[in-house]
């Protein structure tokens, strides 16, 4: 499990071609508020999308601000990586339908497992469907 967001970024930039990093921002809206930290169930709903290349996110800090200046209803970040071909990076039309497919995983709760996510203070995080 990738455990800093700094490691993601380090992996990105080793791959054989360029990468473009996916992003999903989502809300949780917990079902059992008084439950155990490493119990708590609920649905996560997505709030924003947007993709990337390494070198257009300098750090976690960096990405949590830009995302707030947009819309700071969110609780987490879920992170995918698309690979280019050629040397070349992906399009952010070629992003478009893997990050349809990361909102439908994530409203779905499919798929999750695929992610790596982080709260606001970077934190992994480690999520379950039900």
């Amino acid at each position: 499990m990738i455990s800093m967001f700094s490691d993601l970024l380090e992996m990105s930039g080793e791959q054989p071609d360029p990468q473009r990093l996916l992003f999903l921002f989502a809300a949780a809206d917990p079902t059992n508020k008084s439950a155990k930290r490493e119990d708590k169930k609920g649905t996560i709903e997505p709030t924003m999308v947007v993709d990337k290349l390494p070198s257009e996110v300098p750090s976690f800090e960096a990405l949590i601000k830009e995302a707030d200046s947009i819309n700071k209803k969110w609780d987490f970040v879920f992170i995918a990586s698309l690979s280019g071909q050629n040397k070349q990076p992906p399009s952010s039309e070629d992003a478009e339908p893997f990050l349809d497919q990361m909102t439908d995983d994530v409203m779905t709760g499919k798929n999750i497992r695929r992610y790596v996510v982080f709260d606001r203070k970077e934190n992994p995080i480690e999520l379950l469907a039900s």
